[in-house]
């Protein structure tokens, strides 16, 4: 008789059923179109695992349908369980109602929001233990950082486009093209600072056929955006008279961050621009660079605010909040990216601990103020968020 023949049997694994969910609640500010994820890039996050739920109607500003993205898996909900999500995406300042919604123990994605009005919302945060990440602050592991970076460039093209259709206005404008023609000399652009946002706006404005000048003391970055730009443009440091006839004759003034802050148009100098010249102010702190003008908030724009009798120079902030269907595709690629790193880390300790781009990032972190200006805003003690991985 013959031995019996042992067999394989299946081993039985037990599988969490439970997946990351990912809140997309809807900005509520009136200064903020732009929204985190299209349908295809929360796709991409529902085809690795997540669970995205979306607050109804949250995608309207940038003209996608619920059910657009329902047909791509995710969840359409109301306000309070878009907030208890595991993960919030959320880019405006959050309320102090919304804060208290956040699950415990949650993390909240967001853009840096440490302006003395945001302290309520982030003690709230702070109490309940949010790890609260800043987007413009994530970092890969040469230095970049994809979310500024992103938007930065939007900023600059979306600057040179809204200006070139504002020169072209027949009414409200000039009623002349940016590049010009044959025979008819272009339009002058001055670049203030020479990062991302900056290269971005003059290659626009050369694609469009204008005459670019760029400016800033930082000598090191300003040959390198030349050589990014390519020939044609002129580069000078803030020297006082160049700089001076620079802005008498440009139609066009687009101001970036600089290091150190430099490149201010005061009140004497914005006397002598000319009628009707454009300004755009990209920098972290919008209006700050044309101090003299009148601010005009591209989110909150209405056709009376270009009108023949508002005045005649004018600082405009936030264009890339004028393309916010744009902003949105961009991010999500990003996201997709970050957020997938965060999982196979199984964890954000765990991906803290080991991405230092991200550790870099966070601004309350374990119910603690991990970030010197969270601290000073809050008035607490600032805490090395090493110390917490390390011992965690």
């Amino acid at each position: 008789m013959a031995a019996p023949i042992p067999l394989e049997e299946k081993q039985r694994v037990c599988e969490s059923t439970r997946s990351v969910s990912i809140g997309l609640p809807a900005a509520q500010n009136l200064g903020e179109h732009r929204f985190p994820l299209t349908p295809e890039g929360a796709a991409q996050l529902v085809d690795r695992g997540f669970d995205v739920r979306m607050e109804r109607g949250a995608a309207s500003r940038i003209h996608y349908s619920d059910e657009a993205y329902a047909a791509c898996g995710v969840k359409i909900v109301e306000r309070p369980e878009a907030l208890g999500a595991d993960i919030v995406i959320y880019l405006p300042a959050l309320s102090v109602a919304d804060a208290a919604k956040i699950r415990r123990g949650g993390l909240l994605l967001t853009f840096r929001h440490l302006a003395a009005d945001d302290a309520p919302a982030l003690k709230v945060l702070l109490e309940r233990h949010v790890l609260v990440l800043d987007l413009l602050e994530v970092s890969d592991p040469a230095g970049h950082r994809p979310f500024a970076d992103i938007l930065h460039e939007i900023d600059g093209r979306a600057a040179m486009a809204i200006a070139s259709s504002l020169l072209a206005d027949s009414i409200h404008g000039k009623g002349i093209l940016l590049g010009g023609v044959a025979g008819v000399v272009p339009c002058e652009v001055v670049l203030i600072g020479s990062d991302m946002a900056a290269i971005a706006a003059g290659r626009s404005a050369l694609g469009l056929g204008a005459s670019v000048r760029i400016f800033d003391d930082n000598v090191y970055r300003l040959r390198e955006a030349l050589i990014a730009l390519g020939c044609g443009v002129q580069g000078s440091t803030l020297h006082p008279r160049v700089f001076g006839n620079a802005l008498r004759s440009a139609d066009i003034v687009v101001a970036t961050d600089t290091e150190p802050r430099c490149g201010v148009v005061n009140s004497d100098l914005a006397a002598t621009m000319k009628r009707g010249v454009i300004c755009f102010d990209l920098t972290s702190d919008p209006g700050s660079a044309f101090p003299s003008m009148p601010v005009v908030d591209l989110d909150l724009a209405s056709p009376s605010d270009t009108d023949p009798t508002a005045p005649v120079r004018l600082c405009y902030i936030n264009a890339g909040n004028a393309v916010p269907r744009t902003v949105a595709m961009a991010l999500s690629n990003t996201f997709a990216t970050m957020l997938a790193e965060i999982l196979v880390c199984e964890g954000v300790s765990n991906a803290l601990r080991l991405n230092d781009g991200l550790r870099r990032a966070a601004i309350l972190f374990m119910g603690k103020c991990v970030h010197p200006d969270a601290a000073k805003l809050l008035g607490c003690r600032h805490t090395d968020i090493n110390l917490f991985l390390q011992f965690s």
